[in-house]
């Protein structure tokens, strides 16, 4: 396994958990640590099934709540009303920036908002746990956005 760290973390989890631990499990947690960008689960079981796992389609949804219980990965949802997963194992904290007529998602850094969710939380009594900053927008250039190219 290529993620020996991240195994061991939801090995640990699994067993505190009293979870069985099983081979398809951590199939899944690789498929799922090495998908490129924000995914449904389907994507990944459609994804798995293309490289011939085995893994059923029970196990993928089961073994991704698993995987979030963990904070291996963070559940997402871009306001389409569609759960979407990205890893969150060493991963640079970030936002988001979606485009409301194609769905593109663009991550980014911003040294401004690393430090608003601490000052708004102070400000009203409360401790940050965590935040999730979505900025929803449209695409500047209609060439750049999948909304304006497939209407075409």
């Amino acid at each position: 396994m290529k993620n020996q760290q991240a195994e061991a973390i939801f090995k640990e989890f699994l067993k505190s958990a009293k979870n069985r631990i099983t081979p398809e499990r951590f199939e899944v947690m690789e498929a799922a640590l090495d998908y490129k960008g924000h995914f449904q689960a389907d994507d990944l079981f459609i994804q798995m099934k293309n490289q011939k796992s085995r893994v059923s389609r029970a196990t993928v949804y089961n073994t991704l709540e698993l995987l979030v219980q963990c904070e291996l990965l963070i559940k997402r949802n871009f306001g389409d009303n569609l759960t979407k997963y990205e890893n969150n194992y060493k991963k640079q904290r970030h936002d988001h920036l979606i485009c409301m007529d194609c769905g593109r998602i663009v991550e980014f850094t911003n040294s401004k908002i690393k430090e608003l969710p601490k000052e708004i939380s102070d400000e009203y009594g409360f401790i940050v746990e965590n935040y999730s900053f979505n900025i929803f927008a449209r695409c500047k250039d209609p060439k750049n956005c999948e909304y304006y190219q497939n209407k075409s």
